[in-house]
């Protein structure tokens, strides 16, 4: 695993072993090619944080700042070792529980990413889906703003009430949802 392109491209990365599936270089690649110019001086929130691997990326592209959130502490650990070492400032490490730390947090940002343990069988705890139904995302969505959440191929696209769903992409086992304030 390693940063790709920007200030800390090509760096390596530490992934915690309470990570089962880091979002792929080819995803996240593709993922910050969709978004372009939009990552320079972003506020960015990266929620299901993980490695850190999706907010670091930002980070080294040029976002002004980064909100990692994780609730395992050795994710944070790493994370924040990650951040170290790529000398990335900007970052700032949170561990909470998701859908707590987003009812608590009044910030707003122009990219928020959330990849969340896989929906695997019919019935299983869909937490964009739960994320979404629970209106957690747009009040923490700046004007103009994009979240980007990573699924399973295998899982339909959630639907919310306050934001629209512009993009749905799949690479190989995952699916990228891009959503937007509804009009």
């Amino acid at each position: 695993m390693r940063i790709i392109a920007g200030k800390a491209g090509r760096l390596a990365i530490k992934v915690p072993a309470a990570v089962a599936r880091p979002t792929t270089d080819f995803v996240r690649q593709a993922i910050y090619s969709i978004l372009g110019e939009r990552v320079e001086n972003a506020r960015v929130l990266d929620l299901y944080a993980g490695s850190g691997a999706i907010g670091l990326e930002a980070l080294s592209r040029g976002a002004a700042t980064c909100t990692f959130v994780d609730e395992h502490r050795q994710a944070c650990a790493v994370i924040s070792e990650n951040l170290t070492r790529a000398k990335l400032g900007g970052g700032h490490v949170i561990k909470a529980e998701v859908a707590s730390f987003l009812k608590r947090d009044a910030t707003t940002y122009d990219l928020i990413f959330a990849d969340p343990p896989y929906w695997k069988h019919h019935g299983d705890k869909d937490a964009i889906g739960d994320l979404l139904k629970g209106r957690l995302i747009a009040p923490r969505l700046a004007p103009g703003g994009c979240f980007i959440a990573e699924v399973s191929a295998k899982q339909s696209s959630p639907a919310a009430d306050d934001l629209t769903l512009t993009s749905r992409r799949e690479y190989g086992s995952s699916a990228i949802l891009i959503y937007t304030h509804a009009l």
